[in-house]
């Protein structure tokens, strides 16, 4: 029988309109604090997020031309103005400027367009299986077989192609999907392979890769960490026998992209792309620490739940992101690293035997 591509399947019907959110989300029941914060926004707001505007596209140049000479020139402004978040009008380009997939983009020209069209894939079936489950309630993603679902295809299709040790995985839909509501195919697909195949910080292919081998890794880091820096919630967890895969797996797999607000995973997306994966631990350490006290009292059911569904003033990113980026564990996450490839050198090298 032969296999199906996405092309073979007529879009089915577009789905009937419904309010939506400032990002494409469909709304849901009327959430009045965040409703009251959009429409209370004064002339001043206005005027000061204009001036932040132009303040960004002095920063980047035209196309960004300026960037990497203003990065060199002043990296903690640069810094600076990245922990308070990216203006969304400029999020795509500055994305692909801080994660070195436009220079990827440019010394490939034509590559992107060869794995779409003329490659075929072994993961075909599975990736048009899980698309409509990425991101269903936004908009770009709701028509079944749709523009926004061809494309999430596409590039996910074309990095199946590209890194065949990897192929598909079902978080990756996740982390393209972010992507493509920002940025065009090509440049999704660019920005996807310089962040498995480590352009600028740590290759993160290790994710997807056979027995999610970095998975494991983040997650001994980050028991360690829970343990060191909040040791009353590490010691109750213990009793509860809770461990970090019960919850926190899909925090490092999708990058808080899959079921955390919208808004605050695009604020940790901004650091991420620029300061790498530890603010993943310090974004986790954060949303701990500041649920610590109701989460010392809760048996392992409740704990369970509790920490698969954060309260909403948890996830406020103006209150969680200078919560995270006060904690420190750069020197730490190294140290940790090495302890656990330490422990785990012969199951590393026969993996990596295992590829050869």
């Amino acid at each position: 029988m032969e296999k199906k591509r996405i092309d073979d399947y007529e879009p089915g019907p577009v789905p009937s309109p419904r309010p939506l959110d400032r990002f494409g989300f469909v709304k849901q029941e009327v959430n009045n604090s965040s409703e009251a914060l959009t429409k209370g926004r004064s002339a001043n707001e206005y005027e000061r997020d204009e001036r932040r505007v132009r303040k960004w596209r002095k920063m980047i140049g035209v196309g960004g031309s300026d960037w990497k000479h203003y990065v060199r020139r002043k990296p903690h402004v640069v810094k600076r103005r990245i922990s308070k978040g990216i203006p969304d009008c400029l999020r795509g380009l500055v994305w692909q400027l801080i994660s070195g997939s436009r220079d990827l983009l440019l010394m490939n020209p034509g590559v992107y367009e060869q794995l779409v069209i003329y490659e075929t894939s072994a993961s075909e079936l599975d990736i048009i299986r899980d698309i409509s489950r990425t991101f269903p309630s936004h908009v770009f993603f709701q028509q079944r077989h749709g523009p926004g679902q061809r494309s999430l295809y596409n590039v996910l299709k074309a990095y199946s192609v590209y890194d065949r040790d990897v192929g598909y995985v079902q978080g990756m839909g996740f982390l393209a999907g972010l992507l493509l509501l920002y940025m065009s195919e090509e440049d999704a697909f660019w920005l996807l392979v310089a962040l498995l195949k480590g352009a600028v910080h740590a290759p993160m292919e290790g994710l997807y890769l056979v027995g999610l081998p970095l998975v494991q890794q983040y997650l001994y880091q980050f028991d360690r960490l829970v343990k060191e820096y909040l040791p009353k919630l590490g010691e109750h967890f213990s009793q509860e026998m809770i461990n970090p895969s019960m919850y926190a797996s899909q925090w490092f797999i999708t990058v808080f992209s899959y079921s955390f607000p919208f808004h605050l995973a695009l604020r940790i997306w901004d650091v991420f792309l620029y300061e790498g994966v530890k603010i993943v631990f310090k974004v986790g350490l954060a949303l701990l620490k500041y649920c610590h006290d109701d989460l010392v009292k809760l048996p392992f059911e409740k704990l369970i739940h509790a920490l698969r569904n954060f309260p909403e003033d948890a996830m406020d990113p103006d209150t969680l992101l200078p919560m995270a980026y006060s904690i420190k564990v750069t020197k730490r996450l190294e140290e940790l690293k090495l302890e656990y490839e330490k422990k785990n050198g012969k199951l590393f090298s026969s993996a990596e035997a295992g590829r050869k």
